[in-house]
Parts: C-alpha cells; structure tokens; sequence
C-alpha cells in the first residue's frame, strides 16, 4: 500500500499526480493523507475539493481514501492505519468466478455490447486470475473490436459492485481456443 502525504495548503499539485500515477501503474493500492490540516481555513470546502480534484485526475481508482490529519496536534492521526489495513484487504480481495459471471450477465442487461457490422459481441465469461491488483480476464468473441469505452463501464460496474476502492483494477480481454480447428 502506498501512503501518499500531501501537504494541505498544496494538494494534488503534478509532483503528487506524478507519484500517485505511478503507484497505480506499478499496481499499488493507494491510500492519501492530507497533512497540517489544523491549517486549512474552511476544511469541508478543503476535503470536498481534494476528492473532486482526485476524482477527475485519477480516475483510475476512482473512490479513494482521502484522511486529514495534523501529525502536529496529532489530530485523526488513529485513522490512518484502518484506511491502509482496509486499502490491503481491498488489494488483496479475491472474487468467485460464479458471482463475477452472475455480475457479468446483469451488467451485459443493463448495457449490452455494441454490435459490429451488424454482429453482436459475445461476452463468454469472466474470471479473476489474480489479485495484487485484481486482475481479471474477459473472453470475448472478438477482443480487439470491444471500445474502450466498454471496457471502462464494466470496470467502473465492478469498482462499485464489489467494492474495489482506491486500488487499481487490471482487466485483460482474451479470445477463447476455438474447438473445431
């Protein structure tokens, strides 16, 4: 897990997207802690702009925690370490092939795949082949011609279905053996 400490009169500025960028690209979980908070002026304003500005700068795990603390007066500094054993557990998190298929069938009813030339995709199933980060496998009929856009949906769908907050999700799509050649 990373622990990425701002401090709370500069959040978010490109050194701490840089590094938050590469925790995630390395497959970190990452948790953020804003510190001297016992500075900030209006501190709901603060926290609010700090998780609008993560929102839309890291997209990528979307949700994360954001805790504010005053390592000075010492002030929610106690929860620190259940965000980061929570971060872990969220890493680490291993998911059933049965429930990820039953979760595949409703998400493919809500929106269904785009058809190509008048084909429609086949999403055959889905399986978690590992964790740290989770990492899944979608077999597709035609992985190439799945839009990233669909992708993005059903990895945003998974983030919020099972609850996979603050830690990058790995989502590879394969084309299953054909068994008649």
């Amino acid at each position: 897990v990373v622990l990425l400490v701002l401090d709370s009169k500069n959040m978010m500025e490109k050194q701490d997207l840089t590094i938050a960028n590469q925790a995630i690209e390395e497959g970190r979980a990452l948790v953020i802690a804003a510190n001297k908070w016992d500075l900030v002026k209006k501190p709901s304003e603060a926290l609010a702009g700090l998780r609008e500005r993560l929102e839309r700068s890291l997209p990528q795990v979307r949700g994360l925690v954001c805790i504010p603390l005053s390592a000075k007066t010492g002030e929610n500094v106690e929860s620190l370490m259940p965000a980061i054993l929570e971060a872990y557990e969220t890493w680490n998190k291993r998911l059933p092939t049965a429930k990820l298929n039953r979760w595949l069938a409703d998400a493919i009813d809500r929106h269904p795949p785009p058809t190509i030339r008048g084909k429609l995709l086949k999403l055959r199933y889905l399986t978690q082949v590992k964790a740290r980060p989770p990492t899944f496998a979608l077999f597709v009929s035609q992985p190439d011609k799945l839009p990233d856009s669909y992708v993005r949906y059903l990895v945003n769908s998974l983030r919020e279905t099972f609850m996979l907050y603050g830690t990058p999700i790995r989502f590879r799509l394969r084309k299953g053996k054909n068994p008649y050649v």
